[in-house]
C-alpha cells in the first residue's frame, strides 16, 4: 500500500513538473513564440476560473453567475495592496485571494439557503454591484477606464507561462485532495441529495459555505494572475457575460470534472484566437458549440469523469495499450 502511494505520488510530481517546465523551455528558448506563450497563460487563467465555477457548480451543486465579480476584485486587491501598500507581490497576491474569499463568505452567508435560479439571480446581481462600485470608486480604481498594472509576467513570457501554470497544477492538486478527502466525499453527497445527506448527519449548510469561499479563493488568484499578465484591469471585467463564459468552459467540459474544465478552457480559447479570421463571426461559435453539447451530449464532454495519469500508467503497464492497437489494426 505504501509502494503504491509513493509510486502514485512520483507519477504526478512528474507529469506536474514536465507540464510547468516543458512549456516553459519552449518559450524561454524562443521555439514558441511570445503569441503562443500568450495564448497559453491566458488559457491557464482561464482555466483557474473554470476551476472555480466547478467547485461551485460542479462539486457543491450550486449556480453562480458571480464569478467574474470575485476575479475583479482580486485583481483590484492585488493592484491596491501592491502599489499603494507596497507589500510585496507575493504577498499581495495572497491577501487578493483572502480578501475574495471573505466577500464571498459575506454574500454566501445569507444567501447559500436559496437554490437554483435563485442563488445564480442573487450571484449575478453582486457580479453587477461590484461593477458599479468600481466604476464611482475612480480614485482608487481609476474609474471606467481602469487601471494600469505591469508586471514582469507583463513584459516576459516565459515567466508568465511558467508563474501562471505552476499556480494551475498547485491548484489542480489541491482542490483533487480535497475532493478525495472526507470533507470532498460530504460535499459530493450533498450535490448528489441535500436530504440524504442531511439525514446522515452532514451540515449542508457548512458545506455550501466552505464550497463557495474556497471557489471565491480560486477566482480571486485568477484575477491577481488576470491583471499580472494583462498589465491592465477595468470594471467590465465583473460583467456578468464574463461569467457567463466561465460557466461555459464548465458546462462543455463537464460539471465536476476539473479535467473537462481545464480542457475545454484551453481549447475554446485557442480555438477563439484561431478563428479571428473571422472578425466578429467568431463570437457566434461559443453559442453553436453550446447548442451542440446539450443535444448531443449534456453531461459535457468528460460528464464527471476525471483522467487519470496513474490509472493510464497501469493500463500501459498492464498491455492495454498493445491490445487496444492490436484490435484497431485487426480491423
Amino acid at each position: 500500500m505504501k509502494s503504491k502511494f509513493l509510486r502514485n505520488t512520483l507519477i504526478l510530481t512528474v507529469v506536474s513538473v514536465l507540464a510547468v517546465l516543458v512549456p516553459t523551455v519552449l518559450s524561454a528558448s524562443g521555439m514558441m513564440d511570445a503569441y503562443v506563450s500568450g495564448i497559453l497563460s491566458l488559457a491557464g487563467i482561464y482555466a483557474i476560473m473554470a476551476i472555480s465555477v466547478n467547485i461551485i457548480s460542479g462539486i457543491t451543486g450550486q449556480l453562480s453567475l458571480g464569478q467574474a465579480g470575485f476575479m475583479a476584485l482580486g485583481a483590484y486587491s492585488t493592484i491596491l495592496l501592491n502599489s499603494n501598500a507596497h507589500l510585496p507581490l507575493w504577498m499581495a497576491v495572497i491577501l487578493a485571494g483572502i480578501i475574495t474569499a471573505f466577500f464571498g463568505f459575506l454574500i454566501g452567508f445569507p444567501t447559500l439557503k436559496l437554490e437554483g435560479d435563485y442563488l445564480a439571480i442573487v450571484t449575478l446581481a453582486f457580479g453587477e454591484i461590484i461593477r458599479v462600485v468600481l466604476v464611482n470608486l475612480k480614485q482608487w480604481t481609476g474609474g471606467p477606464n481602469g487601471k494600469s498594472f505591469p508586471t514582469i509576467l507583463t513584459l516576459s513570457p516565459s515567466v508568465a507561462v511558467f508563474t501562471i501554470l505552476s499556480v494551475l497544477v498547485v491548484i489542480i492538486v489541491c482542490i483533487q485532495n480535497i475532493i478525495r478527502s472526507s470533507y470532498g466525499r460530504a460535499v459530493l453527497a450533498v450535490r448528489e441529495d441535500e436530504i440524504a445527506a442531511k439525514s446522515c448527519g452532514i451540515s449542508v449548510f457548512k458545506y455550501k459555505m466552505t464550497g463557495f469561499v474556497m471557489a471565491s479563493f480560486v477566482a480571486g488568484i485568477g484575477g491577481a494572475l488576470y491583471v499580472m499578465y494583462v498589465g491592465f484591469i477595468k470594471p467590465e471585467q465583473a460583467a456578468f457575460t464574463k461569467s457567463i463564459d466561465y460557466l461555459i468552459f464548465v458546462v462543455l467540459g463537464g460539471m465536476g470534472s476539473m479535467t473537462g474544465s481545464v480542457l475545454a478552457a484551453f481549447v475554446l480559447t485557442y480555438l477563439q484566437e484561431g478563428l479571428r479570421f473571422l472578425q466578429n463571426y467568431r463570437l457566434l461559435f461559443y453559442p453553436v458549440v453550446l447548442i451542440f453539447v446539450m443535444l448531443f451530449r449534456p453531461q459535457g464532454l468528460l460528464g464527471t469523469k476525471e483522467f487519470s495519469f496513474t490509472g493510464t500508467f497501469d493500463w500501459i503497464r498492464d498491455g492495454g495499450l498493445k491490445k487496444y492497437l492490436a484490435k484497431r489494426i485487426g480491423k
